[in-house]
Order: C-alpha cells, then sequence, then structure tokens
C-alpha cells in the first residue's frame, strides 16, 4: 500500500508540474505573440496593433499587421512546433540525446529538393508554394533511407549511433551540394535562395501557412498518439520486443511522421537547425521522459523558441534583419557543445 501510495503521489506531482509547464510556456507564447506584433522597421504600439485588430486601424496599419506580421508569426510559431515534435522522435527513436532533423540532415535533404525546384522552375504563382512540402517530403524521406542503407549492417542492422553520426556526414555532403548549386542559379534568384538557406521566416503570407497547416493537423495528433510506443521503444530494442511491440515497423511510422514534419517545415521556413535539438532538451528538463506531456511541451517549447529568435531577428539590426535560423544557431551551436561534452 505505501509503495502505491507513493507511485500515486509521483505521477500527480509529475502530472502537476507538467500542467504547470504548459500553462507558463502558454503565457510565455502569447506575451512573445504580442511583442512581435509590436516589433518591426515600421512600429505599431499596442493600441494600434488593439484597434487593427478590431477593424479600427487604417489601411497600411491592417496590411502590415493581417499581410505581413501575422502570417509570420503563425508560421514561426507553427515550424517551431513541427521541428521540436520531429527532434523528439527522433531523439525517443534512437535513444540519442543529439539526434535532430538538422543535425542528421533530414532538413538538408529537404531544403535541396526545395532549392532544385526554386533554381529551375518559377515560383511565382501559388501551385509550386503548396507543392513545397511534398516536394520536401521526398528529399527528407530520400535521405532518410539513404542514412539507414549506409548506416545498416548485416546481421547487426542500423544502431542508433550508427545512424546519428551517418546522418551528419550526409548532411555535410548535401550542404556542399547545395552551396554549389547557388553557383550555378540566376543572379535575380541567388538572394532568395541564399536567405532561405539561412532559414529566414521573412516573406511569408497567408498561403504558407496554408500550405503548412495540414501536415501538422495530421502529423501532430498522430505523433501523441504513439506516445507510448515512443515510450516502449526507448527502454531498448529487446525490451520492447519482448513487450509486445513490433519494432522495426513502429520505427518506420514515426520516423515517418518525423520526416514529415521535418520536411514540411523546412519547405516553408528554410534551413532552420537545432530547433529539434533544444526543444525537446528543455521540454524533458521540464517534465520528464513520458512522451504523454513530452511531446506536447516539446511543441510549445519549440514554438516559444522559434517566435523568440524570429522577433530578436527583425528588432538587433533594424532595419536590417538577422534570418531567425541565424539567431537560433547563435543559441544551438553553444548547446550543441555542451551536450556533446556532457555524452562523452
Amino acid at each position: 500500500m505505501a509503495d502505491m501510495a507513493t507511485t500515486f503521489s509521483g505521477e500527480r506531482r509529475r502530472t502537476t508540474r507538467a500542467i504547470m509547464a504548459m500553462g507558463i510556456l502558454g503565457i510565455l507564447i502569447m506575451a512573445s505573440f504580442i511583442i512581435s506584433m509590436n516589433t518591426g522597421y515600421i512600429r505599431l504600439t499596442p493600441l494600434d496593433v488593439i484597434k487593427t485588430l478590431f477593424g479600427n486601424g487604417t489601411e497600411r496599419q491592417a496590411l502590415i499587421l493581417f499581410d505581413f506580421r501575422l502570417p509570420r508569426i503563425v508560421i514561426s510559431l507553427l515550424v517551431g512546433a513541427g521541428l521540436a515534435v520531429s527532434g523528439c522522435i527522433f531523439q525517443g527513436l534512437f535513444r540519442n540525446p543529439l539526434a535532430d532533423p538538422g543535425i542528421m540532415g533530414i532538413n538538408a535533404g529537404a531544403g535541396l529538393m526545395v532549392m532544385i525546384f526554386i533554381a529551375f522552375f518559377p515560383t511565382t504563382s501559388a501551385a509550386p508554394v503548396f507543392m513545397l512540402p511534398m516536394l520536401a517530403l521526398l528529399g527528407a524521406s530520400a535521405t532518410a533511407a539513404l542514412i539507414y542503407v549506409l548506416a545498416y549492417k548485416r546481421n547487426k542492422g542500423a544502431s542508433p549511433s550508427r545512424l546519428v553520426m551517418t546522418g551528419i556526414a550526409v548532411a555535410a555532403g548535401i550542404n556542399a551540394m547545395m552551396i554549389v548549386l547557388t553557383l550555378r542559379i540566376s543572379p535575380e534568384k541567388y538572394q532568395f535562395v541564399a536567405t532561405w538557406i539561412a532559414g529566414s521566416i521573412s516573406g511569408t503570407s497567408w498561403k504558407y501557412v496554408a500550405a503548412l497547416l495540414p501536415w501538422l493537423l495530421v502529423l501532430l495528433p498522430y505523433a501523441w498518439s504513439r506516445a507510448q510506443t515512443l515510450n516502449i521503444l526507448n527502454l531498448g530494442d529487446e525490451t520492447a520486443g519482448g513487450l509486445g511491440a513490433n519494432v522495426g515497423k513502429q520505427r518506420l511510422l514515426l520516423m515517418a511522421a518525423a520526416v514529415g514534419l521535418a520536411g514540411s517545415c523546412v519547405a516553408v521556413s528554410g534551413g532552420i537547425g537545432f530547433v529539434g535539438l533544444i526543444g525537446p532538451h528543455l521540454a524533458r528538463n521540464l517534465v520528464g521522459p513520458k512522451h504523454q506531456v513530452l511531446l506536447p511541451v516539446s511543441a510549445l517549447t519549440g514554438a516559444l523558441l522559434l517566435i523568440v529568435a524570429d522577433t530578436l531577428g527583425r528588432w538587433i539590426l533594424q532595419p536590417s534583419e538577422i534570418p531567425a535560423g541565424v539567431v537560433v544557431a547563435v543559441i544551438g551551436a553553444p548547446y550543441f557543445l555542451y551536450l556533446l561534452a556532457k555524452a562523452r
């Protein structure tokens, strides 16, 4: 009875901590949302924003808020959540704290396919915008398959550590290919491609939100529905198999979901890395390793991280902007080195 009471008390504390963490993250996201609406080269005061939201602002204020800032803010929230959940799935599947769609080359593969399309086909109509997630998914899936094949060893399979190290090598090769490709495109497209590679959310519109949202509405709930499977797989293949899990099938399905999340997000945001690394780590420190709460908290953490990075990028060097991907990299690179040293 004492053991049961202790277990129940510990579970209640964890639940309370998770609810508090999600509440605090939600408040921080709302505060960042409000600050971001007021941040930019053309300043809108809080009163201007409120008046414009209720239809009492000027045409210029409505244009700035509804056509430029709000789509960008929504994109940053969606992309941050998608990349963080993707990283959380990879870390759970590979039992490796350094697993991340950016570090493993998934983002690079998605970016290469999108970049090839941008370089050789017109991108002025709405149709290519909705094609970008499909192209990114194709590139990300091909990269994931290549990483698995290269990491696979006969009679041993593909170990998590080999998958991560192979992904890092593949990412380096793909990034080199992307640099070569930039030398062959027209000067008119070079500026757009260079900004996109840096991970800039600038220039987005509601059609990019419409292109990304269906993917997240399908893949995020699916990932959360497989939270218990992730908990079991995180115990190791032998233990998971002993508990009745079809390890190969479940790992393949979850990898497909993680690849789909990363690819669709990269398609509209460019090469933003480290969100899938930092978000799950911060979430794990807040609520622990159970994926039932770790996945939603990771989504909130990633969304907060990216909206803050984008807001800082717009504010630091006004009237110029720093791409959100660069701001996240400034934070993420030291954090990655810290995790690497800790893992050693």
